[in-house]
Formats: structure tokens, sequence, C-alpha cells
């Protein structure tokens, strides 16, 4: 992984693809939950199903709407390369990888796990503006950046 540019285009794509293959996920199941609730008969015997089904549906679109912005916000990211993290970083401590993105949590890329973890994260705002020896504590544990791309 010393190919930081390569790398960092790699994991973005990645990253694209977990939150394009979410997406999917959830309108696969809003259209089954869709044509559920068509289904249901019409009558006051299924309101109480009808109901839940309205807020399922309700649910779904929330996550969804929270899938699309966290689309729409990796578009944004820049690929620029700096010493110094930033939004956009992907950084290696002693303790664990990060990519400073969206909030999607832990992955695995090419047999390693890393965290996509929003800017706005206690996390990534700790770690702007650090550099490869720095290091900090967050949450009693301390972490030694090893590598910044």
């Amino acid at each position: 992984m010393q190919k930081s540019t390569l790398v960092k285009s790699e994991v973005r794509s990645y990253v694209q693809e977990k939150i394009k293959q979410k997406i999917q996920k959830v309108e696969n199941f809003m259209e089954f939950t869709l044509e559920a609730s068509r289904e249901v008969k019409k009558t006051s015997k299924y309101d109480s199903i009808r109901e839940e089904m309205h807020e399922e549906i309700y649910q779904i679109q929330k996550q969804l709407a929270t899938l699309k912005d966290l689309q729409r916000n990796l578009s944004k990211i820049k690929q620029n390369t700096s010493d110094r993290i930033q939004h956009g970083s992907i950084v290696f401590t002693n303790k664990a990888r990060f990519y400073i993105s969206v909030s999607l949590g832990e992955f695995f890329f090419e047999g390693d796990r890393f965290y996509a973890i929003s800017e706005e994260s206690p996390m990534a705002k700790i770690m702007f503006g650090k550099k490869v020896g720095d290091s900090f504590t967050l949450n009693n544990i301390s972490q030694i950046i090893e590598q910044v791309s």
C-alpha cells in the first residue's frame, strides 16, 4: 500500500460501491414493502397492519435518503494528497486505518480493516492537521500516526 494515490482512489471506489450496494438493497426492500402493502385488503380489519407498513416505508425512505446523502458527500471529496490529515485522507495509525470521508463505519479492503469516518466525528476532528509521527489520545486510547495519504 505504498502507492498512496492509487490506494486512495481504490479505497474511494470501494466505499462508493459499498454505498451503491446498500442503496440497491434498501430500494429492493422498499419495492417489496410497497408491493406487500398493496396486497393488504382495504378493510378496517387490516388497519393496524397498514399503519405498521406505512411506518416501515417511512423508515426505509429515511434510510434511503441518508445513504444518498453519503453518496453525494463522498462525490464532493477532493482527491488531494497532503502530508497533513484532511478531509479525504487515508490515515494509518498504530491501532487502526481510517478513511476520512463519510460515516460508513467498518469495512474490509484488501484484507485490511478500515473505518470510514465523517469529518465531523471526534476521531477525525482530533486528527485534522496532524502528520506522520504525531500522536493523539481519544477516549484514553493513544495512537501514533504512521502514514497519511
